[in-house]
């Protein structure tokens, strides 16, 4: 008995260690913290910070451009110079110097509509960016939860493996008395004091899964991981008839149909963009600059200094590029219909995804039910099983095997409530409301 005792104090203590907690963490409290801290949801706003740089009206090419020159040339030669009147001017080491600085401005006025409808792209993968957000956050919450129940149900497994190894504690000092006065022999607390080893084994394990998989949800939240909490283990599930109205809103709100659908606009755009070939550039230019020269006595003029203002006009017509342009308007109108044909495509996997989670999710609803009325009647048989065992009616074999059912049965209750429930997040995701919805 010995080592029996050791192993309870053992457990007990390491029971203990496990059970100290820093408070409730509530489903809100870890949607929170995952979506301020995971790592996948921060490099997806990083990107969405990109894309709403590449919409703004700095990459839009709306705006002129402006450029500053400056220059200087310094000149020195042996210059021989005969005028017109047969005079002769000879100079060794003429020396030129120039100087030259001006602000030049560009601005198109009409490229053929191009810069129009790629801004509009821009635009457009903006929008992208964000639903690409949104993906990633409903992925990661999906990935939060089912961690998330999984402590949930671990925790609960912990209780129910608690109360048997009570059990099995009692059942062993009741043996052990029963023993001491004759009234049974060595093999009922044989028996007893394996299934009490038995029952600490598991009761160790699920502790030892539980620290593991709260690390695992420390990950995810990108905190500390060796921050301890407990979990809220109340599982309410959405009414049926508010998830066949999320349902039929489905193709309104699922994230890859609206993403296909962006998608086909910016191929649209491109579209647009790639007849501006079609048509005429037009473009303003201006500058206002200013030029000193200081020239040697061989040149008519000692030193001149301009400044002004400039301005011009230009047109440009490419009339045939050699078919390219054609070529790019031509793959960019198929490129329109590849898209329309992908969103069917996508239509069709996403209505026959959610069917396939909505007859998931029933299914495990029906049988968390058969579950939760298990639990009902292993806890009655194992209820009669103990007063028939206190009675001498049956043996420790037979009221062993009754609380056996009875863990099982809780167990698997626990198991099949949480499945339900990760059933229905993805039916929520699928539909587009699992960032709408109160969990």
């Amino acid at each position: 008995m010995k080592h029996i005792k050791f192993l309870l104090v053992a457990l007990l203590c390491f029971g203990n260690m496990l059970g100290q907690s820093n408070g409730l963490l509530t489903k809100q409290d870890a949607i929170a913290e995952t979506l301020q801290n995971n790592f996948g949801i921060t490099i997806a706003a990083k990107n969405l910070e990109i894309a709403d740089n590449n919409q703004g009206i700095l990459n839009s090419g709306y705006l002129p451009s402006l450029t500053g020159t400056a220059g200087a040339s310094y000149d020195i030669q042996d210059q021989e110079v005969t005028f017109q009147s047969g005079e002769a001017n000879i100079v060794d080491g003429a020396e030129t110097t120039r100087y030259n600085a001006s602000l030049n401005l560009s601005y198109t006025l009409f490229d053929g509509l191009g810069r129009y409808w790629d801004y509009k792209t821009f635009q457009e993968q903006y929008n992208v960016s964000k639903l690409q957000v949104r993906e990633t956050m409903e992925t990661t919450i999906i990935q939060m939860f089912s961690v998330y129940f999984e402590v949930a149900r671990i925790t609960e497994n912990i209780t129910v493996l608690e109360d048997v190894f009570f059990n099995t504690e009692r059942r062993l000092k009741r043996a052990g008395y029963a023993f001491e006065y004759g009234q049974n022999n060595k093999l009922d607390v044989l028996n007893a004091e394996v299934d009490l080893v038995t029952d600490s084994i598991n009761l160790l394990n699920a502790r030892q899964l539980l620290a593991n998989t709260k690390r695992d949800l420390n990950v995810i939240s990108n905190l500390d991981l060796e921050r301890d909490f407990t979990v809220d283990t109340t599982v309410v599930f959405i009414p049926q008839l508010v998830l066949e109205n999320y349902i039929q809103e489905a193709d309104t709100m699922n994230v890859r149909v609206l993403q296909a659908k962006k998608n086909k606009t910016i191929s649209e755009n491109n579209y647009k963009s790639s007849k501006s070939i079609y048509l005429p550039t037009v473009g303003l230019t201006g500058s206002y600059g200013w030029n000193e020269g200081n020239f040697p006595s061989t040149s008519f003029s000692q030193a001149s200094v301009s400044t002004g203002f400039s301005a011009g006009l230009n047109l440009s017509w490419s009339l045939f590029d050699g078919g390219s342009g054609i070529t790019s308007v031509k793959n960019a109108k198929i490129q329109i219909e590849s898209q329309e044909t992908l969103i069917e495509q996508i239509v069709k996997e996403v209505d026959r995804d959610i069917l396939n989670a909505q007859g998931d999710y029933i299914n495990r609803l029906k049988i968390y039910e058969l579950q939760t009325q298990n639990v009902l009647t292993a806890t009655n048989n194992f209820e009669r099983s103990n007063e028939q065992y206190k009675l001498g009616q049956i043996s420790s074999v037979e009221l062993r095997q009754a609380q056996v059912n009875l863990l099982n049965a809780k167990t698997n209750k626990n198991l099949a409530k949480y499945q339900a429930k990760l059933a229905e997040l993805q039916v929520l995701q699928l539909t587009g409301q699992l960032l709408n919805v109160d969990l």
